[in-house]
Formats: C-alpha cells, structure tokens, sequence
C-alpha cells in the first residue's frame, strides 16, 4: 500500500471549517470514481471495522447518497447527502446529516456542507475538502465523536483500495 504523500487536517474555528487536503497515488478518474460511485464508496468509506452501505445514491445536483455505517454487531447510523453542485473530474458538493433508514433528518445532529475538489498531480491526485457547519457547537460535536480519526481511516482505506485496483497492480 502506498502511504500519503499529502496528509493535512486542519480544524479552522474562525470560519466553522475542517479542512482536509490529501494526496492520493491513482490518477486522477480512478480518485474521481472513488468518490462518486456507490459500489466503490462501500469498500472505503467507514473506519474499520464498520463497512458503508449505500442504499441510494443519485449522483447529480438535487440528487443524494443515502448510505448506513454498519458496526460490527450490526448496528446502523444513516446519513444522506444532497449534492448542490457537481462540476465532473474536478469538484462537487454536497449537505450532509445523519438521519433515519429512509432518509428523514435527525435534528438532534448538525448538517455540514462538503466542498471537494480534485486536482490531478502527475500520477497522482490530490483532493482538497472543506467541511462546514453553522456553529462551532456544531463543529466540536462532530469532533468530540471522533470525526478525525474516523475519517483518518477512512482515507487509509481508499490508499489501500486504489494500490489494490490500479491498472500498474492489475
């Protein structure tokens, strides 16, 4: 598995903003797929030992991803996205929650807004991410559950998923 060459984490309190910028060893459509398609979000997007499971995903604007993290006693935490705009290859973004198996918003938990955007590097790509919320009550909650490290790992997935499906491994 290749490690990051780019690893930034950066929680910004003045602007309500985690800011992440990573580096990935994939060009720039197999890092473009990853993130868009559900089948490939499944195999790297929660922490292990918990797995993602998409139950609806329209990729458009006005279009959602409505996926659970599933722990390993079976637990489930739902969460859906509502893309707001999607510029192919190079950004999207999206409003994100938690809510229920069919998509109804917990209040009880902040949205926050996803602005990413790719930049190809040569052989590799770098994704650069922020993550916004209405308060920094908002912010810190996330944080205090672990948002950092979840995330973490997450990422770590995706390395060891594109070293395992690029076309120089295949």
């Amino acid at each position: 598995m290749n490690k990051a060459i780019l690893m930034n984490f950066v929680v910004d309190k003045d602007s309500k903003q985690i800011k992440v910028d990573r580096e990935f060893s994939a060009p720039l459509p197999m890092v473009w797929a990853a993130w868009t398609q559900p089948e490939i979000l499944d195999q790297w997007w929660a922490p292990k030992p918990w797995q993602a499971r998409t139950k609806s995903m329209d990729f458009r604007p006005g279009g959602s991803w409505l996926y659970s993290m599933v722990g390993p006693e079976g637990e489930e935490h739902w969460s859906k996205a509502d893309f707001k705009q999607i510029e192919s290859s190079k950004s999207f973004s999206a409003l994100d929650g938690f809510c229920d198996e069919n998509g109804t918003l917990n209040p009880d938990w902040p949205r926050s807004l996803w602005e990413n955007t790719f930049t190809e590097k040569g052989d590799s790509t770098q994704v650069n991410i922020a993550i916004t919320y209405d308060t920094l009550t908002d912010l810190e909650k996330i944080l205090d559950m672990g948002f950092k490290e979840g995330f973490t790992a997450g990422l770590e997935n995706l390395d060891l998923y594109l070293s395992t499906h690029s076309p120089k491994t295949a």
